[in-house]
């Protein structure tokens, strides 16, 4: 039989953070578990999600269909997270509404604007005007998080503007800022190798003041352990403050071992989605499949994390 969730109070635990050379105090227990460690849900998934669903049915994905899921999985899944990450397009205001967020899980708002380009459902990003920081602390959301595509080939300096800029609008309205850099082919068509763009991300932005930085697996969890130790080693030695890891391109059932080696080497947890809920998109019934498979996923997630905190405090 299944045990009732935990419902934990945050504990006082703060972070300091450099922001243009400074430093400020930054508290993130409302984003952790009582271990120390982050197992955060991502329901944030735009037109990636609704391609997801399109690989499942003939019919065109409405947007109701992709609301009604990110709804229902928040209401499921909540109960066993930390935080859960809500996109502005389709969820965030309804979740806020629905109260759908489980009590002592953490609401992120994520910030960015996706644009579809060179091929790629999100090709360019940008910060999204619409999400007004102060409102969606109003709201009761507690951090923000930005994507930010990085790319061998293209100059540096915007990303690292849009990086400071969303800090620094974060630390204005009191809310916790987010990173996510992702590694994007280059657009000259030269060769390069994605997880040296993780890596390099990771030197370029992870120290920009950003709170939390959120990374890709190194070799997207596959391979040598040993190897993937050694770079996660990397991201940890060039990101300022604590990272957790995305899910994001790991087989699904690779991620648990991705979250324990990057643990070992520094990481603090998890933000993530289609590891927890992807496979329950196309299901039977697809609240069953939520509330069995994706609640065992995500409970066997925030174990691993636990035990890793408990390992690095011995």
């Amino acid at each position: 039989m299944r045990s009732e969730p935990a419902l934990w109070a945050p504990q006082p635990q703060t972070e300091t953070s450099a922001v243009d050379g400074g430093s400020a105090t930054v508290d993130l227990s409302a984003l952790r578990r009582p271990s120390g460690g982050y197992a955060m849900l991502a329901v944030d998934q735009r037109e990636a999600m609704r391609a997801m669903f399109a690989e499942h049915q003939t019919e065109p994905v409405s947007d109701e269909q992709v609301t009604a899921f990110k709804l229902v999985a928040t209401r499921t899944l909540t109960p066993y997270a930390s935080a859960v990450l809500v996109d502005r397009q389709f969820a965030f205001d309804r979740v806020v509404a629905e109260r759908a967020v489980a009590p002592g899980c953490a609401l992120i708002a994520a910030a960015d604007r996706f644009h579809p380009a060179h091929g790629e459902l999100v090709g360019e990003v940008g910060i999204d005007p619409e999400v007004v920081p102060e409102r969606v602390r109003d709201q009761g959301a507690v951090a923000m998080k930005l994507l930010v595509l990085w790319r061998p080939d293209t100059d540096p300096a915007p990303r690292v503007d849009m990086v400071h800029r969303f800090v620094a609008r974060c630390r204005e309205a009191g809310l916790v800022s987010i990173i996510e850099p992702v590694s994007r082919k280059p657009l000259d068509g030269r060769a390069w190798d994605w997880d040296e763009g993780v890596l390099a991300a990771a030197v370029e932005l992870g120290s920009l003041g950003a709170d939390l930085y959120k990374a890709e697996v190194p070799l997207r969890g596959q391979g040598d352990p040993d190897e993937i130790r050694r770079r996660c080693a990397q991201i940890s030695e060039s990101v300022t403050g604590p990272w957790v890891v995305l899910s994001s391109g790991v087989p699904q059932d690779r991620f648990p071992d991705a979250v324990r080696l990057a643990c070992a080497a520094g990481a603090s947890g998890f933000l993530a989605g289609r590891a927890v809920w992807a496979s329950c998109i196309g299901a039977d019934d697809v609240p069953a499949s939520l509330r069995t498979h994706a609640v065992d996923r995500l409970r066997h997630l925030g174990d691993v994390v636990d035990e890793a905190m408990t390992r690095r405090r011995a």
